[in-house]
């Protein structure tokens, strides 16, 4: 008799139960035997459901039974995304449907498909980690979102992901910034100067690259903020010179001048469509801990983060650039261990992603790639709606600034 691994199935529920139990544990734990079990049991069911994954396994050798260790299961590549829908589940029984950024290829992005239960452990997860480390210190603030709302880009994994971030943590006033026009730039400017009138901090979240193109227009006209101690950025993506020239070190100057908000005041995060967990920066909550600042991306209990080299996969000593591959319990409606094309390296606290990796060369310049930060994550119409819009970022903060004058 076949094994039930069905969505309603006692071994998926049964799963699905235990994987949110061990979420909600939280940060501190450090139950590695429990962790393992999940794993071998998220590799059993994708390896029984993942018809392209199954024959990945096979082609290696492994398979339910012979592997023991998390650290054995065979990681797939994102590249597979792109190529095959990689879900442990029907594909008509998905909940959300979004694409990957597409970084590497604009034209070939990947199908990421979630399933009601899975999108349960994903915001069970990811709201955990986003209390800790963007509002480890406020329930609620007011929240600007750099992206447009779902009901308009229903496709865009960041705009869903906001949504439930806006949701949790933002007061009743908070608003996405960009509709089918473009960035409402008006609106922007107005709420940026009414926070620094009334001395209420709020919170901007968005892409990096939407960060870079509107501090370098407030940089070319002249324009500055003061915002309220306790004000925040929280982007996702990194700091690559496809949206202009913007080392992460230049992007944290150009906050604290542009916006004044400090350093340990930024927070970035790493969000993969392929893995369901994002990878937030410790800088805010170990500043407010009284930590000094080692930036460096979170490992939460229930994944774990291994560099590998570029040409073996071997993993690399720490603190040495090679591949990201991470291993998500909360991916169990795709597959549970993922090897991406992300370059990075392993630190005390996390890990650090330094690139992209492109195939033009098999050295890795280690000292070229650290001065990049991130892969891009900013779809080409809201890059042009973004651009058309801040053209006039010092004539229409002049003319508020008037307008506000003569009340």
């Amino acid at each position: 008799m076949l094994k039930d691994y069905s969505l309603e199935s006692d071994f998926v529920r049964e799963l699905d139960r235990d994987i949110l139990s061990y979420v909600e544990k939280g940060l501190e734990n450090r139950d590695e035997d429990g962790f393992n079990d999940l794993a071998l049991r998220c590799f059993e069911l994708q390896f029984n459901t993942v018809e392209p994954y199954r024959r990945f396994c096979l082609d290696k050798g492994r398979s339910p039974g012979k592997v023991e260790r998390w650290e054995d299961i065979p990681a797939v590549p994102s590249m597979a995304f792109k190529k095959f829908v990689m879900t442990s589940f029907p594909a008509e029984r998905a909940e959300q449907r979004y694409f990957t950024s597409g970084t590497t290829d604009p034209l070939n992005k990947g199908k990421i498909l979630r399933d009601p239960a899975g999108v349960t452990l994903i915001n069970a997860a990811n709201g955990l980690l986003t209390r800790e480390y963007v509002f480890p210190d406020v329930d609620r603030m007011r929240m600007f979102l750099m992206v447009p709302s779902p009901d308009i880009a229903p496709g865009m994994g960041m705009a869903v992901g906001l949504d439930v971030v806006r949701r949790m943590f933002g007061s009743p006033d908070s608003r996405y910034l960009i509709d089918r026009r473009g960035l409402d730039l008006a609106f922007l400017l107005s709420a940026l100067m009414e926070a620094e009138r009334t001395g209420e901090p709020i919170v901007i979240i968005g892409s990096t690259a939407g960060f870079v193109y509107f501090m370098n227009a407030c940089e070319r006209d002249g324009v500055r903020f003061r915002l309220p101690p306790g004000s925040r950025l929280c982007d996702g993506g990194g700091y690559l010179a496809q949206f202009g020239e913007c080392s992460r070190e230049e992007f944290y100057l150009k906050s604290a001048e542009i916006l004044q908000v400090d350093e340990h005041h930024c927070v970035n995060v790493l969000g993969m469509g392929e893995v369901s967990t994002n990878f937030f920066d410790n800088v805010l909550k170990d500043h407010l801990a009284g930590r000094p600042l080692a930036r460096a991306k979170v490992v939460p209990p229930w994944t774990r983060t291994r560099v590998v080299d570029v040409e073996t996969l071997e993993p690399v000593p720490d603190g040495d650039p090679g591949l990201l591959r991470h291993y998500d319990l909360v991916n169990r409606g795709m597959v549970v261990a993922v090897q991406t094309d992300n370059v990075g390296f392993m630190t005390p606290g996390g890990f650090e992603i330094i690139g992209r990796w492109k195939k033009t060369s098999w050295e890795l310049e280690t000292e070229a790639i650290k001065q990049a930060h991130g892969p891009r994550f900013m779809t080409p119409i809201i890059e042009f709606l973004l651009k058309r819009s801040l053209k006039k970022v010092g004539k229409l903060h002049d003319k508020i600034t008037r307008t506000n004058a003569g009340r």
